[in-house]
């Protein structure tokens, strides 16, 4: 389980944003489509939304957000 979902979404975006990974040793990460704020993951036939936060490194932001049902980070790049 994790404790600190603020460090680990941190690590995650940090790294996709140095580097373009979307890995990580901890966590799933999976990449939406450019400019999604929302997304709603569906474990069976259950539905969940989860919300993401903007994070910026220099000029770069990022759309990004943590479940903990799936240990999973998403995240979103902003393009335009």
């Amino acid at each position: 389980m994790i404790t600190n979902e603020k460090q680990v979404i941190s690590r995650v975006v940090e790294r996709f944003m140095q580097s373009g990974t979307t890995s990580d040793e901890e966590v799933s990460v999976v990449c939406l489509p450019a400019n999604k704020t929302m997304h709603v993951e569906t474990i069976g036939v259950d539905g969940r939304v989860v919300s993401l936060e903007e994070y910026r490194l220099g000029e770069r932001v990022v759309w990004a957000g943590f479940s903990t049902r799936s240990q999973t980070v998403y995240l979103s790049a902003v393009e335009g």
